[in-house]
């Protein structure tokens, strides 16, 4: 007679329900956490102010100057296609400006004679606020 061989068969704990909770989780914390995206690419070094600081919305146009180097809407550009840029905006578009303290005034008055030739007016200079 044959001897009937028993077959052990060896016990698991099934995953796929844990691999499938776990992506669910990632799925939910990806889509509920909030990208915020980085407005700014200069390094400045603003200048202090008294006066209280007012919120930046993100409807507002950004324009950063350093010493060697000026950006709109997180992109290095140059004076010139700085104008061409802001020639498509709306005559009230809000214009947020950073700029840092060191600074030559000639870049600052550079920047607002371009402004000034567009007729655009709704400026607001961005400032630290005093510790």
């Amino acid at each position: 007679m044959k001897k009937l061989a028993k077959k052990r068969e060896l016990l698991a704990m099934d995953l796929t329900p844990l691999i499938d909770v776990v992506f669910l989780l990632l799925i939910f914390f990806i889509v509920a956490s909030e990208f915020k995206k980085n407005e700014t690419i200069l390094n400045l070094s603003l200048p202090n102010s008294a006066s209280l600081e007012k919120v930046v919305e993100k409807k507002d146009v950004l324009i950063e100057i350093s010493k060697d180097e000026i950006a709109y809407k997180a992109k290095k550009i140059d004076f010139e296609k700085l104008k061409e840029e802001l020639e498509v905006l709306k005559k009230d578009a809000a214009l947020t400006i950073k700029i840092d303290k060191k600074v030559k005034y000639e870049r600052v008055v550079k920047l607002l004679d371009i402004l000034n030739s567009l007729s655009l007016s709704n400026i607001q200079l961005i400032t630290k606020e005093n510790s």
